[in-house]
């Protein structure tokens, strides 16, 4: 997350930097290897079909069966490996996520409308017929993503949820990310990983149809993939590493605040976590507390390092110049803690997913206990789009219906166009009705 020179400038004296990133670039780039290395795979897959895709999976994961779908036993008796604590845990969050994404589709209503007489317009949500959702369980087992790239499509209505997630070390399907899995309701659930799996899903090689929309976070050949493969399938977005800003005034706690940073820093070393507020004295106290808690933090070999190369402070004059600021970065997420949330929820436009007031953090919507969707834009996207939610698996489709009386408010129009722009197939398709209209009224 940078800001725009042009905005600095701009601004002029209303900000101070008072940390900046060492590292001066974006979090991440498309790295030229990855981008071959995924091609190839790619082209290998959709030449070789399964054959390709069971050869990855023995290069890459170490996986030597030739089955890769679990039996609805064996999901099923995922949660018998998790404490009973646990499970209740995800059971909350698979439950929280349906229960938000259902009161948003019920939101997203039906509707038809008489433009003018006999002119009748409408539109009709209708479900994607298959969604494949990639689960990713590397050094971090995400264990909430099933519920927001697997459950929120089933209440959407769609028909079909393969999900996949690749096999950890012991060459078994993690346990809580397979429950998770089988909480939110996938119809088919695939031990593979990587490429080879979104590839699978978008060729239809797993004893299914190609799937129409791919949905999932992943590392950096996970989401080279997505933007290969984007117009054979749908997809989400084109996540990179996870953000985090705080908004913050003079009653902000420096300790909130600074753990709240280094909750996102922890995701990798190129997640960007910062800080716009308008108290100084603030700014330096949160910077201080960071590098107290990195101390103690057992992650810290990862959110020192981001917060080192991609962390930032930044001092705004007034509001004005923090909500402007803070539009430019377009977070991922996005924390509010001030002495007026709402005016700043009323002004600010550029974010994923906001979270208001001292009591919310990033952390209750990351493991899916807030209910909503924490598949969101990153690198700026928020400024454009928004992140998933359940109408992205809707399709919002119009329909007309016209009687004959409307005829004259639509053809003559269209025969007046079309002749300017000489395309006579367009207007013979007008004029014709016109004759036929007019004959049926001059036989009355």
């Amino acid at each position: 997350m940078r800001f725009a020179p042009s905005l600095l400038s701009e601004l002029g004296g209303s900000h101070r930097i008072l940390k900046a990133p060492a590292h001066d670039g974006p979090a991440a780039q498309r790295e030229p290897a990855v981008v071959q290395r995924v091609s190839d795979m790619l082209t290998t897959i959709e030449r070789d079909g399964m054959d390709a895709v069971l050869r990855y999976a023995r290069e890459l994961d170490g996986w030597t069966d030739t089955q890769v779908e679990l039996d609805a036993a064996t999901i099923k008796r995922s949660g018998d490996h998790l404490t009973p604590a646990h499970r209740e845990a995800l059971e909350l969050g698979a439950q929280r996520t349906r229960a938000f994404a259902q009161a948003q589709r019920d939101h997203l209503q039906d509707f038809e409308t008489e433009l003018a007489p006999g002119l009748i317009t409408g539109h009709r949500y209708v479900p994607v017929q298959r969604v494949g959702a990639y689960l990713p369980a590397g050094r971090f087992p995400l264990t909430a993503g099933a519920f927001m790239t697997v459950g929120v499509p089933k209440v959407a209505g769609v028909d079909t949820v393969l999900a996949c997630l690749p096999p950890g070390r012991d060459g078994t399907p993690d346990p809580a990310v397979l429950y998770s899995a089988h909480l939110s309701g996938a119809d088919h659930v695939y031990v593979l990983g990587g490429v080879q799996a979104l590839a699978a899903m978008a060729f239809g090689l797993l004893g299914e149809r190609p799937v129409d929309i791919l949905v999932g976070a992943g590392n950096a050949y996970v989401a080279e993939a997505k933007r290969q493969l984007f117009g054979t399938v749908g997809i989400d977005l084109l996540a990179g590493p996870s953000e985090v800003a705080v908004l913050a005034d003079d009653t902000a706690d420096p300790e909130l605040v600074a753990a709240d940073l280094l909750g996102q820093a922890e995701h990798g070393i190129n997640s960007p976590a910062a800080l716009i507020t308008t108290s100084e004295t603030l700014g330096h106290a949160v910077i201080t507390e960071v590098e107290r808690q990195l101390t103690t933090l057992t992650t810290a070999e990862i959110a020192g390092p981001a917060w080192r190369d991609h962390g930032s402070v930044t001092w705004a004059a007034d509001a004005d110049t923090a909500v402007a600021l803070m539009d430019d970065l377009a977070p991922e997420h996005l924390e509010v803690i001030t002495a007026d949330d709402a005016h700043y929820h009323r002004a600010l436009r550029n974010y994923g997913s906001i979270f208001l007031g001292p009591w919310s953090t990033v952390a209750y919507s990351d493991k899916g206990m807030a209910g909503t969707n924490h598949v969101l834009p990153t690198a700026g996207g928020a400024k454009h789009s928004a992140g998933l939610s359940v109408s992205r698996f809707l399709k919002p489709l119009t329909y007309q219906r016209i009687a004959e009386h409307a005829t004259p408010l639509l053809a003559d129009a269209v025969d007046v166009i079309s002749d300017y722009e000489q395309m006579s197939a367009h207007r013979a398709t007008a004029t014709i009705r016109t004759e036929r209209h007019q004959k049926g009224k001059d036989q009355k």
